[in-house]
């Protein structure tokens, strides 16, 4: 049987989640009737702390409709240089919102306002203004780092004083909170909007949510339908993200330790180059020390059974999940130990 570390996205709807599924009381979501829709709407913005959140297939539509609500043709918004915003979403920001990326680079990918703050452009009409800080917490290319409560107050704070939304890509923010030994609504407060992925740790097949004002999720249900995003009988979908949200969150410890393990396992290896520190949720990401080995890695474990990610010739990365057991990671381990050898 194979073990899949390449992504949380791979997890399956637990059979708890199918029969909610096959139950789930539906209706046309567009004109806001599905019933399901709307708990689990409700469910997300009482969880966030906020007046309102909106159901979206994917957690990039979320993204680039924050985007588009806080900007405007030809602003700037400020990100980290290996953001998701920046890399994984197909340029949408450019395409849809006509907006530019001014990116700055983190420590472990985390950024702080000192780091932000001379980015910023000034006032004067021949710049792109900055009209948006965007800040993605788990961190995903930079291992699963976290960045904690206080940097992010910091942020909201300062960019509000000068006129600034923040939004955050909270793909993994459950992981975020877990690992701060925080809530998601303590960690995420400050933030203009907020999205979160369902179908990452969680466990859900399908969807994220967008959080933020009343007034904004109103104005994001009109750029959702620009998008595509309108999905009718949508409960179906919704039935499953109610108990991922309900139950997956005491889940992600579990996955914690599991990266955990295999991050120690790369670490005794002189092929490999790992920051442990950077081990702080269910991601490992190293770097291979020869060249263009990463291709062939993966290769070799695939042969026996573990699935995992180059990200390029030289960096493998590994994603914990609920479907992968603790014994699956020991195994994977090991074998991960020996190739390295």
């Amino acid at each position: 049987m194979l073990i899949d570390l390449r992504s949380d996205t791979v997890t399956k709807p637990t059979h708890t989640m199918r029969e909610a599924m096959a139950k789930a009381e539906v209706g046309d979501d567009v004109y806001s009737e599905d019933p399901t829709v709307n708990r689990l709407e409700a469910l997300a913005a009482e969880i966030f702390g906020r007046e309102a959140s909106i159901f979206v297939p994917t957690g990039t539509m979320g993204n680039q409709i924050a985007i588009r609500l806080h900007t405007q043709h030809g602003d700037e918004l400020i990100c980290e240089s290996r953001s998701h915003i920046l890399d994984w979403e197909m340029a949408m920001a450019a395409a849809f919102s006509g907006v530019q990326a001014r990116t700055v680079a983190g420590d472990r990918g985390i950024l702080t306002w000192s780091a932000i703050r001379p980015s910023i452009a000034p006032k004067i009409y021949y710049r792109a203004q900055t009209s948006l800080i965007c800040i993605e917490n788990s961190h995903n290319m930079a291992g699963g780092t976290v960045t904690p409560a206080g940097i992010l107050a910091e942020i909201c704070a300062e960019a509000k004083a000068i006129g600034l939304k923040t939004h955050l890509d909270g793909a993994r923010v459950f992981n975020a909170a877990a690992a701060l030994n925080t809530t998601v609504a303590e960690l995420t407060k400050g933030f203009d909007t907020v999205n979160f992925c369902l179908s990452k740790g969680l466990g859900a097949p399908v969807g994220s949510l967008l959080v933020g004002t009343r007034a904004d999720i109103t104005r994001a249900r009109s750029v959702r339908k620009a998008l595509g995003g309108g999905m009718r009988q949508a409960g179906i979908l919704a039935a499953a993200g109610l108990l991922a949200l309900q139950e997956g969150p005491a889940l992600l410890p579990n996955d914690h330790a599991n990266a955990r393990l295999l991050a120690e396992a790369v670490a005794t290896s002189s092929a490999a180059q790992i920051d442990l520190a950077s081990v702080q949720t269910n991601i490992v990401i190293f770097a291979l020390k020869a060249e263009n080995a990463a291709p062939a890695f993966v290769a070799r474990l695939k042969e026996q059974g573990i699935l995992v990610s180059a990200i390029n010739p030289q960096t493998v990365r590994f994603v914990t999940h609920y479907d992968v057991s603790r014994a699956e990671c020991a195994r994977a381990a090991a074998i991960v130990k020996a190739e390295l050898s």
